[in-house]
């Protein structure tokens, strides 16, 4: 896909998240809008699948590791084919299939159920080892959250990665700045992330998570480095996409009133429509 293509697709999917959210007037659209570039470039341009044969035993995997953010995912997964996009409407509803965090039981295209933070890395270790054991060529993904990023086991799941040689492996952290509680750099400071996943062995590579020929040259190069994991650290805007969410702590966890939905849509129409017309 070109890259207005790709910007039309994510546009799209960040609309659906936010309608989403609203509709359940619960959920995570914060982080949600700043990973939705990310998973665009990974679902449409690169990842090998299928949606008509989401088990497909070949196919590349993907786990969000920050489970919360899942009304991105459930977007980009019905705009690439994988159920219908009027299912995302019942998102967090009672009478729906779509859970407030990642659900692999009950929805396609979904490889890893997440929502526990941390963990997520650890089963996308372990997916990249089953696919090294079993001479397989699919490749893992996965994006975590730089408030994430604070637990222990992500750096326990770095060094196993490092120890097994996951050159199958890529991994984003989506450096948005902020976590549920403030600024990231006050609530537990952990740049400079670059040096640390250096010496922690992975190949590491900094990107603007929002600019596509940035993104797909990054999981290029991934592909292409052997021998070790590759981290892609992906400078993010929290909220991307609509005015008064970006930036903005307080858009982590909530959704947003009759009016400020109003508003939302109008952002997401205004660059869905300048898309489509030029």
């Amino acid at each position: 896909m070109t890259t207005k293509e790709l910007k039309l697709v994510a546009a799209k999917a960040r609309k659906l998240c936010v309608e989403a959210v609203y509709t359940a007037a619960s959920g995570h659209p914060g982080g949600s809008l700043s990973a939705t570039d990310l998973m665009t470039a990974l679902y449409f341009s690169k990842m090998r699948i299928d949606p008509a044969n989401p088990k497909w035993e070949d196919r590349d995997r993907f786990v969000l590791s920050k489970g919360h953010c899942a009304p991105a995912l459930y977007g980009v997964l019905a705009l690439r084919g994988f159920f219908p996009v009027e299912d995302v409407k019942t998102f967090r509803s009672i009478d729906g299939h779509m859970s407030g965090h990642a659900e692999m039981r009950k929805i396609n295209g979904i490889d890893m159920s997440t929502g526990s933070l941390g963990q997520g890395i650890s089963a996308a270790v372990g997916m990249a080892m089953a696919g090294k054991l079993d001479k397989k060529d699919y490749r893992v993904y996965a994006i975590m959250g730089d408030g994430e990023i604070e637990e222990g086991q992500v750096w326990e799941a770095v060094m196993a990665a490092n120890k097994y040689k996951l050159d199958n492996l890529c991994a984003f952290v989506d450096v948005n700045g902020l976590q549920i509680d403030g600024p990231t750099s006050v609530v537990m400071p952990t740049e400079p992330l670059d040096e640390k996943f250096a010496a922690f062995g992975w190949n590491v590579i900094k990107i603007d998570g929002h600019n596509y020929d940035e993104i797909l040259s990054a999981l290029d190069a991934a592909e292409a480095c052997k021998g070790k994991p590759t981290m892609i650290l992906a400078k993010t805007t929290k909220g991307k996409g609509v005015s008064f969410m970006e930036n903005s702590v307080s858009w982590h966890g909530k959704a947003p009133n009759a009016d400020e939905y109003e508003i939302a849509v109008r952002d997401l129409d205004k660059i869905i429509s300048e898309l489509e017309e030029n």
